[in-house]
């Protein structure tokens, strides 16, 4: 198995290395366009490799179109959001989109049916235009997964138990417009309201949704990136393609919404393994997939925004 990680900065990186500790892939590359950085990085991984006593071959390149024969590819080539910058992550659009649709056009050729996972922000955007360039079939974008595990770590603290307790998910976009699914939510099995009459405590859904939509810029501004939440995020999402786990993960794939022309890349939770899998949408509140039709409009204006930028609209 070879996997592939396009962009080695901030979060590239520790995905990588993330990803190599698995012990899932023979092969692993990385690219970076910023002469020497990929040839370093892959250095190191192969001192990791030799430390967890992991054979794999370790290859390094700065031309995106050198890429082939990956069976996974990771793509987090782009600009991130700074500390103290004061921007969104739709801001990004019209400096990423064009590196999107360029690794769009230029890596597909010699990797026929990889599956594409997209973490460039606004994320959803982009794995939508990335899906419109390539025509790949298998792409996704990571989505709410990593507001999921944000969420299930504030409410684990809030309800008194272990992080491993807690079940449930977060939907919609990726960065202003995620929502809390709280019909799916479970503490030790028991549907959360419930769980909390039963203890005595009061259940503060404002507050756990403050954490889970602010904490991100506090870690930015703090130690100046998010590093290996988004890492660890990224592993289950690839674990599960590629062991084909066929687990609830809530990452956003192409969506047919009322009201909107074409698929958009929204996040339900839905089984994801070697394909992509039915959602849990039919099994939402009415007012929960309402959210998501608000995300997924918000969404889809941000896709339209970066077809302008890259003259495809």
């Amino acid at each position: 198995m070879h996997l592939a990680v396009i962009g080695t900065g901030r979060v590239g990186r520790p995905t990588a290395y993330t990803l190599l500790l698995t012990r899932l892939f023979d092969e692993v590359t990385v690219v970076d366009i910023k002469p020497g950085l990929a040839r370093a990085f892959a250095e190191e991984l192969k001192h990791v490799a030799v430390s967890n006593r992991i054979d794999v071959s370790v290859y390094w390149s700065e031309r995106d179109e050198d890429v082939s024969g990956a069976d996974v590819v990771v793509v987090t080539a782009g600009y991130p959001r700074r500390p103290g910058e004061k921007i969104t992550r739709r801001e990004l659009v019209p400096r990423n989109a064009g590196i999107i649709k360029y690794i769009a056009e230029v890596v597909p050729p010699r990797n026929r049916g990889a599956r594409y996972i997209i973490v460039t922000n606004p994320v959803d955007a982009m794995a939508m235009l990335f899906k419109r360039v390539s025509r790949e079939e298998f792409v996704i974008s990571t989505g709410t997964h990593l507001e999921t595990l944000r969420f299930r770590a504030r409410l684990a603290e809030d309800a008194g138990v272990g992080f491993t307790r807690v079940e449930g998910w977060v939907g919609g976009e990726h960065g202003p417009n995620p929502v809390i699914l709280w019909s799916t939510v479970r503490v030790n099995g028991v549907p959360v309201e419930e769980y909390y009459k039963l203890h005595g405590r009061r259940l503060d859904k404002q507050a756990i949704e403050s954490y889970m939509k602010t904490v991100s810029r506090e870690i930015i501004d703090a130690i100046g990136g998010t590093e290996y939440g988004p890492a660890s995020a990224f592993r289950d999402i690839v674990k599960a393609i590629v062991l084909s786990e066929d687990v609830y993960l809530s990452v956003a794939a192409p969506t047919r919404i009322p009201g909107i022309s074409e698929p958009v890349f929204v996040s339900i939770p839905r089984k994801i393994g070697w394909m992509i899998g039915d959602s849990l949408y039919d099994k939402l509140s009415l007012e929960e997939k309402k959210t998501i039709h608000m995300a997924a409009e918000k969404i889809y204006e941000t896709y339209r925004w970066a077809l302008e930028t890259v003259e495809l609209a």
